[in-house]
């Protein structure tokens, strides 16, 4: 066997991921810096080649009304030699082919959509259709949501995208990219008409090893592969795998190199093309993984497993390495054999891990940028929201493992021969159950009274694994003897355990490795199962599978969720063994419930703080069919999502976490992260917790306290934009966001930093301490008046939260929109004056305010905010005031000419002193 780390010639042939060509939708670009005067919507006709654009048409779509506002008919046009075709602004380089007036592509919440189709059928002002769709991308360049039924209808699953115009320096698109196989994504990179998209892996150093190449021979060549090394990932053994024995060919100690990418050939007969294999990552030591030994069912932290034409892999070896994808299916080319190999270069922009899919044929360049070429291949669009965050490093179905999805331990008849159990992965594929075991528990000792191994066994197509009675039907991939599943109280358990039973290594209840629990019992046996329930489910009591709720048989369903460990979930329903479970309809959503106060323990070090949600609404509001869901910063999926139980109390309170006023708890080990959000929604648990955009019907409330691109885009429904909390707002004490105003329920003008105020009324800004102010600030940065058109945009649009949020900028006293509800803006050469009355929470922030409102100006500052205040924008009362005193200088200019009328013409007229009375009193009114 040789061994090195070198580099070495790849001489194979390239082959582009391919398949019958279409045209689609590749790159937009909606929104320019300045003025949109290089707006353009690139398509591409994945042949790369000059491709006829009779019977299309392209319509753009405006969120606001959902109707057409633009449509193009293209007959008559084509692609060009490349297979690109642009229609953008006159300003545009390279010309587009049509030519749209600057401005003409809106900004978003908007949608560009490709039939194919009758252009008779499409006009401007109609609504939104998806007959004769072909492709479609539905945008937003704010994170201010709109964009719902657009994405419901031209592309159901999806959120919009976002067109971050603060992802990058300059302009930005929106660029479609291969993620893998046939998934494509959106991410936001550099502008490229008609040019290939910038679809490259994320450069940063990843968290754990990656294979980024691999050459696989006919025999006569060497084996090559290349990884990309994590810099704290420590020890690392590449090891090279039998697909036919399963067992051990080569195992490498890696050492790292300068440029974190390493090198590795492997001799010619363990790398072959015309045969099965893998290629695995794994921490560790060679020594850990000896040449001959069995496949290890640790897992790896990166797998690629390959299968050679007619040579499939064991089903062992592809589920245990890369669980719920398929092996690398290579060619039948002999003459590629011949003339190198197979050469594969990590592509695909997704950065999950254990995926053949992310990898193409092309050419092998060691230590260096992969070179990868343009897919050909027509989108099944799988949308990445976030802008500038790359995917997560987790397939698509999270970091899910196995759960228990259906159980029937209680059946009709002595005979007690219909009774299963059903296990589910969240993947919905065909996925290898090695090294998981299932231990049924009695409450009368606490002990396992059988113990079964599902190593060898594999869940259906779709995800599911029977075991139950031999006379179950349908059959069940594992039978268990009549009766074997006792009544209750009892406990059934989820194990991963892949170096034998649990309970060999455990004393007492085994909970290491612990997949999923389900403690259940029968009317009056609730208290024999609580040491069961304290090791396997704390905190919830044992569920009841209740036969008098069905007429027949009955069984407990997992209805309400993908949370492991929570009984919550389960309901009790018809049974349906591999087949998906019936559930019964979840209650009409309690009206009037929100968030009303967020607490995060990480906010601040003060011993008193402790992470906590608090909802309001109604008093003694039931609960039921409320979801609440906590999101962190740069994670994939929910942190917490926990259904509520219970009631609003009697001043419509209700606290969930980690508080001893609480009234529902946090799970073990969970709270409100530093940044993320907290959605508060209302239908089946799962789809409270999906990865998708939650629609206007599920979402009730949400409060963002991130930057995180990915996470805004992923709750596209919200309404305004994210708030942070303000530590300065409140000394020396615990911090939260406090809800304040019973403006719109997803505004965040309608949230401040406060002190916590669990079961009590929010503190909020008040006139006890108010101050006066007269503030005039400058420009935030050289290009301010660049990037937001000066602050006349901020003023004349009333956008008090922007006002607020430049102004927190200089002061840094904690303040927001809610702060200036009585204050006066006006805007001069670019300089932002603001005064008035401005409330505060208490003295020491009234201080900060009055310390920046004492700061002394700048000349400059001076003579801006002194300059005549043309075009001034005041607040409501100013505005009411102004209004009042002009009225009534309106009639005395009018009172003052009707004395003077009178004056001059009784000086024309003068008077008959025979028929006068003289009178002192007449004289002087004749005289006035």
């Amino acid at each position: 066997m040789l061994v090195s780390l070198a580099g070495a010639l790849c001489l194979c042939l390239l082959g582009a991921v391919s398949s019958d060509p279409c045209l689609i939708i590749s790159e937009i670009n909606a929104d320019n810096p300045r003025l949109d005067t290089t707006e353009f919507v690139e398509l591409y006709h994945t042949s790369g080649q000059r491709g006829s654009l009779d019977g299309y048409t392209l319509v753009f779509y405006n969120g606001n009304g959902n109707i057409a506002y633009k449509v193009l008919d293209l007959k008559g046009h084509s692609t060009d030699d490349r297979g690109f075709f642009l229609v953008g602004s006159v300003e545009m380089l390279p010309k587009p082919a049509i030519l749209l007036p600057p401005n003409t592509v809106q900004n978003g919440p908007d949608a560009v959509v490709l039939y194919h189709s009758s252009a008779a059928r499409y006009s401007e002002k109609m609504n939104v259709t998806a007959v004769g769709l072909v492709d479609a991308v539905v945008y937003m360049t704010r994170r201010t949501g709109g964009a719902e039924v657009l994405a419901e209808m031209l592309t159901p699953g999806e959120p919009a995208f976002v067109e971050d115009e603060a992802a990058l320096e300059g302009d930005e698109s929106i660029e479609r990219c291969l993620l893998s196989e046939d998934q494509w994504g959106f991410r936001v990179s550099s502008p490229s008409p008609g040019q290939r998209n910038n679809c490259t892996p994320p450069a940063t150093p990843p968290s754990i090893p990656l294979i980024t190449e691999l050459k696989l021979g006919g025999g006569q060549v060497l084996g090559f592969v290349e990884l990309l090394e994590a810099p704290d990932a420590g020890p690392v053994v590449l090891v090279v795998l039998d697909g036919k024995t399963d067992t051990v060919s080569v195992s490498v100690n890696v050492d790292p190199s300068r440029n974190g990418l390493t090198s590795v050939t492997i001799e010619k007969k363990f790398m072959k093309g015309d045969e099965s294999g893998a290629v695995a990552i794994y921490s560790g030591r060679a020594t850990d993984f000896p040449v001959g030994s069995p496949l290890s069912q640790i897992q790896p932290l990166d797998a690629f497993v390959f299968a050679g034409p007619g040579n499939k892999p064991s089903a062992n070896l592809t589920e245990t390495l890369i669980p719920g994808r398929r092996p690398y299916q290579l060619s039948t080319r002999q003459e590629i054999l011949r003339e190198g190999g197979f050469c594969l270069s990590r592509c695909g922009v997704a950065t999950w891990t254990r995926d053949p899919g992310v990898f193409w044929e092309a050419p092998q360049t060691p230590g260096q940028p992969n070179h990868c070429p343009w897919p050909k291949i027509c989108p099944h669009s799988v949308v990445t929201p976030g802008g500038t965050d790359s995917p997560p490093h987790l397939p698509p179905w999270g970091n899910s493992d196995f759960l228990i999805n259906e159980l029937n331990t209680d059946t009709p008849g002595a005979a007690e021969d219909g009774e299963y159990i059903e296990l589910w992965h969240p993947s919905g594929r065909r996925v290898s159950l090695q090294g998981i075991w299932i231990l049924l528990f009695s409450a009368h000792n606490n002990k396992p009274y059988r113990e079964i191994s599902l190593s060898g066994h594999f869940t259906t197509a779709k995800g599911y694994f029977l075991l139950g009675s031999d006379r179950l039907v349908p059959a069940p991939s594992l039978r268990l003897p009549p009766n074997t599943i006792q009544n209750g109280p009892d406990a059934v358990a989820l194990y991963r355990s892949p170096f034998g039973p649990p309970s060999a290594t455990q004393r007492g209840i085994p909970t290491k490795g612990l997949l999923d629990a389900v403690v259940y019992r029968q009317r009056g046996s609730d208290r024999e199962a609580q040491e069961l329930s304290k090791a396997l489910t704390p905190g919830q009591l044992p569920l009841l599978e209740d036969p008098e709720v069905l007429p027949d048989d009955e069984a407990l369903s997992r209805c309400r969720g993908l949370y492991p460990f929570d009984l919550s979930a389960f309901s009790v329903a018809p049974p349906t063994p591999l087949r998906e479970n019936s559930c019964p309809r979840p209650p009409p959503a309690p009206e009037g419930v929100v968030i009303s106060e967020v607490v995060s323990a990480h906010w601040t070090s003060h011993s008193q703080q402790r992470g906590y949600v608090e909802l309001r609404g109604p008093p003694m509001t039931e609960l039921q069919g409320l979801v609440l869901s906590v999101f962190e910063q740069g994670r994939s999926g929910t942190v917490i999502a926990l259904p509520l139980t219970g009631s609003l109390d009697h001043e419509g309170f209700y606290v969930v976490g980690n508080v001893t006023e609480a009234d529902q708890s946090f799970p073990v080990g969970s709270t409100v992260p530093a940044r993320g959000a907290v959605v508060l929604c209302y239908d089946l648990f799962s789809v409270c917790r999906a990865g998708t955009a939650l629609t206007n019907s599920s979402l009730r409330d949400v409060l963002v306290f991130s930057e995180n691109q990915q996470l805004l885009s992923s709750l596209s429904t919200t309404r305004g934009r994210q708030v942070m909390p303000a530590l300065r707002s409140v000394r020396d004490g615990p911090i939260s966001l406090s809800r304040c105003s019973c403006c719109e329920v997803r505004s965040p003008s309608s949230w401040t930093s406060s002190s916590p105020t669990p079961h009590s009324t929010n503190l909020c800004p008040s006139p006890a301490f108010s101050s006066q102010i007269d503030l005039c600030l400058g420009p935030l940065s050289k290009d301010w008046q660049e990037q937001s058109g000066d602050c006349n945009s901020l003023i004349h649009g009333k956008k008090v939260a922007e006002v607020a949020d430049y102004l927190e900028q200089r002061c840094h006293c904690g303040i927001s929109a809610l702060y200036l509800q009585g204050a006066n803006f006006s805007c001069m050469s670019g300089w932002l004056r603001v005064w008035g009355n401005i409330q505060a929470l208490s003295d020491h922030q009234k201080t900060l305010i009055l310390q920046t409102s004492h700061m002394n100006p700048s000349p400059a500052q001076a003579d801006a905010c002194s300059s005549p205040t043309t075009g001034r924008h005041t607040g409501a009362a100013s505005a009411l005031g102004l209004q009042i005193g002009l009225i009534v200088a309106v009639l005395l200019l009018l009172a003052l000419g009707a004395i003077l009328l009178t004056y001059f013409y009784r000086r024309r007229r003068p008077l008959d002193y025979s028929t006068m009375e003289l009178s002192e009193h007449a004289e002087g009114l004749s005289d006035l």
